[in-house]
């Protein structure tokens, strides 16, 4: 069969370089024991190394061509190659509600989605490992005080330890993508619960990040009232940017915004 044509709508730019390759296949190994789920595996060049790991492996990819290859060129992984879109798969039944990693070069235009899913479903996903554009992979490892802190961080440090783990330049794709690429792994932490309204602190860091120039006392009120009394008190908290607060400050300012829409409503 001949070789897969990287398409555009679908954003492939597949990994030519085997060392590379296994270099990414062998970050799964910080989370043994447990399945592995590989997104997007194009013409496998890192499934080949994931296949032989003593684990059980499977791989979810929406593109037809690709899944014609790899039933071709995998044929002991044929019963476990899922022609699916992953955003809209139901987690829970890839491995009869087994905890997994996930794990993949993952389409830069989707990855995002990709993680904010991995959110939703982070009991399930203690791991997640793999490949993205060297901008977002700064900021999801990004600390406060970083120009590069925002939404993706927060969110996602709330529940995971993000490692940064090496850049991969653009020659080793094919098609060339015009940006670098990062290789990051993400560990679920201790957090179990927030302390606030989850849904809120959702909330409260999307609207804050969108005016991340501002301090919070202006931006804040996109959530609530003129006259509520969070902007009447002197707190010094109000005076700084997003960018500037820690996780735990983000959940202290969810429950103070919370108060206050309580008290604006009676």
């Amino acid at each position: 069969m001949k070789l897969v044509r990287p398409k555009k709508n679908l954003g492939q730019h597949f990994l030519t370089d085997l060392t590379i390759a296994k270099r990414i296949a062998d970050t799964v190994d910080a989370c043994p024991d447990i399945p592995v789920l590989e997104v997007g595996p194009g013409m496998g060049v890192m499934t080949q190394y994931l296949v032989e790991k003593p684990r059980p492996f499977k791989v979810v990819e929406i593109d037809r061509e690709s899944v014609a290859y790899l039933n071709e060129h995998f044929p002991k992984l044929r019963e476990n190659i899922l022609g699916d879109d992953f955003l809209r798969m139901d987690l829970q039944q890839v491995f009869d509600g087994q905890q997994f990693v996930l794990t993949g070069n993952y389409p830069y235009d989707i990855s995002s989605q990709i993680f904010f899913k991995m959110l939703d479903n982070r009991d399930l996903i203690p791991c997640c490992t793999g490949m993205i554009q060297h901008e977002v992979a700064l900021r999801m490892a990004s600390k406060p005080g970083n120009k590069a802190y925002g939404i993706l961080s927060v969110l996602i440090q709330a529940w995971y330890d993000v490692e940064y783990l090496f850049t991969v330049e653009p020659s080793v794709f094919n098609p060339p993508p015009k940006v670098q690429s990062a290789v990051i792994r993400m560990t679920r932490n201790k957090v179990s619960q927030l302390n606030c309204d989850e849904q809120l602190f959702k909330k409260v860091v999307k609207t804050v990040f969108n005016q991340r120039r501002k301090m919070l006392r202006v931006s804040l009120r996109q959530l609530l009232p003129t006259d509520s009394p969070l902007f009447t008190s002197d707190s010094s908290f109000l005076t700084r940017r997003p960018e500037q607060l820690s996780i735990e400050e983000f959940v202290d300012l969810t429950n103070q915004v919370e108060k206050a829409l309580c008290a604006s409503t009676k």
